[in-house]
């Protein structure tokens, strides 16, 4: 099982920075699920798939997984881009409706 280490990004409803400091270690589902048909749920027979390792930098978590012997990729950070916005804008007379 290939294992992703990558640093979250934010939701777009949260407006603080929690649990996006952390850069996270799990494992990429490979096989398919199995629905249960009395309950409904799905499930799946490999266990790491639940498995979620936090690590303060990715030197770390490579570190990790190379001393486990665990395959990995590193998904670099993506820092989100932010275009400054003034108020007045909303009541400017170019605005597009």
């Amino acid at each position: 099982m290939k294992a992703r280490i990558y640093k979250p990004n934010r939701h777009t409803m949260q407006v603080g920075r929690a649990k996006t400091r952390q850069w996270i270690l799990d494992y990429e589902p490979s096989g398919s699920r199995s629905v249960d048909q009395l309950m409904n749920w799905t499930s799946t027979e490999q266990t790491q798939t639940q498995l979620r390792l936090t690590f303060s930098t990715s030197e770390m978590a490579v570190a990790y997984a190379k001393k486990n012997n665990i395959p990995h990729v590193v998904i670099p950070e993506q820092v989100p881009v932010q275009q400054p916005k003034n108020y007045a804008d909303n009541f400017a007379n170019s605005r597009l409706r």
